[in-house]
């Protein structure tokens, strides 16, 4: 069995561009909708292996809402990035214009991680 979760975004071309330089990922698969202003389907991947799918938010929602409430209704778990350097870089990108739940530190099962809701409201802990 395989497991790669989606999430639905709002300004889904850029969140895409986002998630691929934050976890080291390309866009292997790219449906858009008719007008071509967003996904309907996205596929990221890393060696070939699908690792997120997204597409564009059907509803309007309220990102300042989540961020002020530090909503973390779901977690998305991006471990083994293989490096401290690996979860800096994916922490950078992540928080900026996000909010910080938990900023990096070491885990008695990690030698790094950190929790963060991601400008378009995703909450994600990421850790070596």
């Amino acid at each position: 069995m395989k497991c790669c979760p989606q999430i639905y975004v709002m300004n889904s071309f850029e969140a895409a561009k986002n998630y691929a330089k934050a976890f080291g990922a390309e866009i292997t698969v790219e449906m858009k909708n008719s007008d071509e202003t967003a996904y309907e389907h996205c596929v990221l991947s890393v060696n070939g292996e699908g690792i997120l799918a997204l597409a564009e938010a059907k509803q309007p929602y309220d990102v300042e809402a989540i961020h002020r409430m530090r909503l973390e209704t779901m977690t998305f778990n991006a471990f083994e990035l293989g490096s401290i350097d690996a979860v800096q870089n994916a922490f950078d990108v992540l928080s900026d214009g996000g909010v910080v739940i938990e900023e990096m530190h070491p885990y008695p099962w990690s030698e790094c991680g950190a929790t963060v809701i991601d400008k378009y409201g995703v909450c994600w802990w990421i850790s070596v």
